[in-house]
């Protein structure tokens, strides 16, 4: 697999988080909406590491950026 197209279990396993499907769903239910105006490496459900993650992932435009969009999609 092109390491460029990661899945959404693989980013909740990078995150420290349950990667099964019903894991990534029942994640999602709760953590939604996501206001508007909060990014989503600020919304309050992740440990420091975790935000930092996603931020840096998103700003450096790296590999795991277009995974982490979606889960940004995923949570408004």
């Amino acid at each position: 697999m092109d390491a460029s197209h990661h899945l959404f279990s693989e980013l909740f396993a990078q995150l420290g988080l349950p990667d099964d499907d019903a894991s990534i769903g029942a994640f999602i239910r709760q953590h939604r909406p996501l206001p508007p105006d909060v990014l989503l490496a600020q919304a309050p459900f992740w440990t420091p590491a975790q935000a930092a993650l996603l931020s840096d992932e998103v700003r450096r435009d790296a590999d795991w950026a277009e995974v982490v969009d979606q889960l940004n999609l995923a949570l408004r």
